[in-house]
Parts: C-alpha cells; structure tokens; sequence
C-alpha cells in the first residue's frame, strides 16, 4: 500500500463564488449579505460573528 499525503486543490478544483451551489443548497451573494455595507454581524446560537469586506476584495468572518 503506498501512502501519500494528497496534494492541495488547484484552482480548477477551488470552490469559487461563482460556482453553482450543490443540490439542495441556497446560495447568498456576498451583495446580499452585506447589502452595501463593508461590515455585518451574524448571529449564531448565543455568539456574534462579523462578516467584512476587505479593501483587497476579501471576506473575513471573525468571532
């Protein structure tokens, strides 16, 4: 048996957003969300997570 460790995806594999959601997933566009604003904050269960739009066209999702 030969082991290896497996190679990261490439960018053919990465899952992008403008990739078709799986079956029976909804997808949100980052406009919906953020609905022109550059920060939100999500609730989840008892905790508060905040969702920004960086100035180098990212997301980050922060405790």
């Amino acid at each position: 048996m030969n082991a290896h460790s497996p190679t990261p995806p490439g960018p053919a594999t990465r899952h992008t957003a403008s990739a078709p959601a799986a079956a029976g997933q909804a997808a949100l566009s980052s406009e919906q969300l953020l609905q022109g604003r550059r920060e939100v904050l999500i609730r989840h269960g008892d905790r508060l997570y905040r969702l920004r739009h960086t100035s180098n066209d990212k997301l980050i999702l922060t405790k």
